[in-house]
């Protein structure tokens, strides 16, 4: 895996939206916390535009996208924010010029197909907080996008969760929204789940369709390739108005029950304030005892 160059003080950073529709007060914001932390920031021509649910056309979009991607100066891209929309993007921008000046691209949720795709040219790229977010994420949140960019590890612990399973795993880290990952499966983008780290967070999804995406994953052989299972925010899941009656929990064990790997609940990542930061592509090693948890990257 390519790793894109480290960030210094003076370095350029591109704000774009290539996705749903934000405000530009969270652009603005952002720009000023960034420019504060030492960077240049460039905003995308159409960042704060709106057409219909995006920020833009798909044309406007990728030409953001293209911009920031060419742009000799621009050396990390961070993604206004998710919703949807990434994923029309994908034939509209020559990717390659990223293997000819990698750069780090940032975000998640939607973005997540970024980092699928970002996988498949061999190039790290970075699961972490957006503007969206900044004003009500941690500083530890933060924190640890600002390591990723500047070239520092990261490190976490969090509380043990009685459902978890005890054990140790090292592998490449892949992962992000479960229902972008759900709907990759079976095209040239799914990531290569041999052996990796798997992480997964999602917001706002009915209990029956996470049992349908878990299925899926199960059918198509992940959890018999993974060597670890990391479950963020599952943030604001609903239930039917004849109750499933699960839990996260309850069925993230029920489709991993003949499985060997560590599986570590409540990490701090995903649509939850406490958004740290996972570099897909990288190796890391997941660490689960009944007493706990480390993530090391």
């Amino acid at each position: 895996m390519i790793c894109p160059p480290k960030l210094v003080p003076g370095d350029t950073v591109a704000l774009v939206s290539p996705a749903k529709a934000i405000e530009s007060s969270h652009i603005e914001f952002a720009k000023d916390y960034l420019e504060k932390q030492g960077f240049h920031v460039l905003i995308g021509p159409h960042s704060a535009n709106e057409y219909r649910y995006f920020s833009g056309t798909d044309m406007e979009r990728a030409s953001d996208l293209q911009w920031a991607i060419d742009h000799p100066e621009v050396k990390a891209i961070i993604c206004n924010r998710g919703g949807y929309g990434a994923i029309r993007l994908f034939d509209l921008v020559n990717w390659a010029n990223l293997l000819r000046e990698p750069k780090w691209i940032l975000g998640f949720s939607d973005i997540t197909n970024f980092h699928c795709l970002a996988l498949k040219l061999g190039i790290e790229s970075a699961h972490t907080s957006m503007p969206l977010n900044f004003q009500e994420n941690t500083p530890e949140s933060l924190e640890s996008m600002l390591n990723i960019l500047q070239g520092k590890a990261n490190e976490y612990t969090w509380s043990t969760d009685a459902a978890n399973k005890p054990g140790i795993a090292n592998g490449m880290v892949v992962g992000g929204n479960l229902s972008i990952l759900y709907s990759l499966l079976g095209t040239p983008y799914s990531p290569n789940y041999e052996h990796a780290i798997l992480f997964i967070e999602d917001v706002g999804e009915q209990f029956y369709h996470l049992d349908r995406m878990l299925c899926a994953f199960r059918f198509a052989g992940v959890f018999d390739r993974i060597s670890g299972l990391i479950v963020g925010g599952m943030t604001d899941l609903k239930d039917t108005a004849t109750p499933t009656e699960w839990t996260v929990e309850e069925l993230i064990r029920e489709h991993t029950k003949y499985c060997s790997f560590p599986v570590a609940f409540d990490a701090p990542v995903g649509h939850i304030a406490d958004n740290r930061a996972f570099i897909c592509g990288r190796k890391a090693t997941l660490t689960v005892t009944e007493n706990h948890i480390s993530f090391v990257q």
